[in-house]
């Protein structure tokens, strides 16, 4: 079978798996499934990751979104729901709303793929020698000029502090 017919399959499947369970964690009843088909979400983005050949993106995506984030959403759902409690179904008009929202999206999605020539072709990248070096990438997250993060990576950093605080605010028994 062609390499690029195997790269096609794999990624029309792991397209499909992850907007399935896209749709499972935003209209799943419980929050503790929403958070649980979340998780899987971000894996397979993982996957996405792995798929380009990109391996320090996928470790950091299990490692930071898939570990760190979904367990703290998780302890929140513990912390802040009681045993019996459900989630109340919306009103119609937000369903509506909502449907209305996701088609628009879609509807930029293929006109911009559709005005664009995104066809698939053999890929160079995916070759495992175009990939970037570990010091490439340490050096562009820390560092201070043109193109580099160090700054939008503190400034994420206070971002994620004041949500745990005000995670542990909301949390917190009267």
């Amino acid at each position: 079978m062609d390499t690029a017919l195997i790269n096609l399959i794999i990624f029309v499947a792991l397209g499909t798996v992850s907007l399935v369970l896209s749709v499972l964690a935003v209209s799943s009843k419980s929050l503790l499934r929403s958070a649980t088909y979340l998780l899987l979400v971000l894996l397979c983005t993982a996957g996405f990751y792995l798929f380009l050949n990109y391996h320090f993106l996928a470790a950091v995506q299990v490692s930071v979104y898939a570990g760190g984030v979904v367990i703290l959403f998780v302890f929140a759902i513990f912390l802040t729901t009681k045993n019996d409690e459900k989630m109340v179904p919306h009103e119609r008009r937000r369903y509506v709303l909502g449907a209305l929202a996701m088609l628009a999206g879609v509807a930029l999605t293929a006109f911009i793929l559709l005005k664009r020539e995104y066809l698939y072709r053999d890929n160079t990248s995916m070759l495992g020698d175009a990939e970037l070096s570990m010091q490439t990438i340490g050096q562009t997250l820390m560092g201070t000029e043109k193109y580099q993060y160090l700054l939008p990576f503190e400034v994420l950093s206070i971002l994620l502090l004041a949500c745990i605080i005000g995670g542990l605010l909301i949390a917190k028994k009267k």
